[in-house]
């Protein structure tokens, strides 16, 4: 029998809010540090790299705009996990200061594009990273695959491994989050989603009654596409990336999809800045997550 926090799981099932994406890793860094307004001449080599996002994240996290009443889970990626946030490891300040549930990215990167997708990257210590997670109150993963083209044999590759992976983290006591995205620069977007949801439909149908799911999806074409998969009887929740469309654009075309939450990243920090005051600093980000919260309760 799988053991989740059966506590975490009850805030995920029942409350209303969204999930902050804070999981940049190595290759994004940059990006997001610059975003915020911190040049890559500002640091030399990794470590200082990621000591200043880590510093961008804490000021996020303990911002008293960031707290479990509207942001109900935040992704790290083990970096992020590894370091403290006041004094406390990361993943138990959110949880036991903030109420926020803490996830784990653990993809390691993707493959080549292939069939018109892009597989994950073996990911090489996922049951040692699952139990060090479970051991930090982490309550769930996430792992994300690329889908490109409406190609039936990659879409059920992409779906196939996911799974497969998923089962993996279930076992060790953690609720996968599952994120086929399909990018929204696709000439065949619909396509490639109806081939999708027939594929996760399948195969969440062979899961066992307790292996538990969450998904991240690129919100659809259609509206309320995925509306069979938000029901079944092994998913707890899911949730939308906002795929590069700007923050209003992404909160109307989520308000439009009944039951699905938002868990986005980019949209969620472009109006913070390494300048600015706490109070325009706390401000700004309220006035970011009041938006992405509203349109996570339709």
């Amino acid at each position: 029998m799988t053991t989740f926090n059966t506590q975490q799981l009850e805030k995920m099932r029942t409350q209303e809010g969204f999930i902050a994406a804070l999981d940049q890793s190595g290759g994004s860094t940059p990006k997001a540090l610059k975003t915020y307004g911190i040049e890559e001449s500002a640091y030399s080599n990794d470590e200082q790299m990621f000591d200043l996002v880590h510093a961008m994240r804490s000021r996020i996290i303990t911002s008293p705009a960031f707290s479990g009443e509207k942001v109900i889970g935040a992704i790290l990626f083990e970096n992020t996990l590894d370091r403290e946030i006041e004094g406390k490891p990361s993943s138990l300040y959110l949880w036991e200061d903030k109420g926020v549930l803490p996830f784990l990215k653990v993809d390691q990167g993707l493959e080549d594009k292939a069939n018109g997708v892009q597989l994950m990257e073996p990911i090489v210590y996922l049951e040692a990273l699952v139990a060090k997670a479970k051991s930090k109150d982490v309550f769930g993963t996430k792992m994300r695959s690329v889908i490109w083209d409406a190609n039936e044999a990659g879409i059920k590759a992409v779906v196939a491994q996911q799974i497969e992976v998923a089962k993996t983290i279930i076992a060790g006591g953690l609720v996968p989050i599952i994120e086929p995205e399909v990018s929204i620069d696709s000439p065949e977007k619909a396509q490639a989603e109806e081939i999708l949801n027939r594929e996760l439909s399948a195969q969440l149908d062979q899961l066992n009654d307790d292996q538990l799911v969450m998904l991240k999806l690129t919100l659809p074409e259609q509206a309320n596409l995925y509306s069979g998969l938000i029901a079944h009887k092994n998913m707890v929740k899911v949730v939308a990336l906002s795929g590069g469309f700007p923050l209003m654009q992404a909160c109307e075309k989520l308000a439009a999809n009944n039951g699905i939450i938002a868990s986005f990243s980019r949209v969620l920090t472009d109006d913070l800045f390494a300048d600015q005051a706490q109070a325009d600093f706390d401000a700004a980000l309220a006035k970011t997550i009041e938006p992405i919260y509203q349109a996570s309760r339709s």
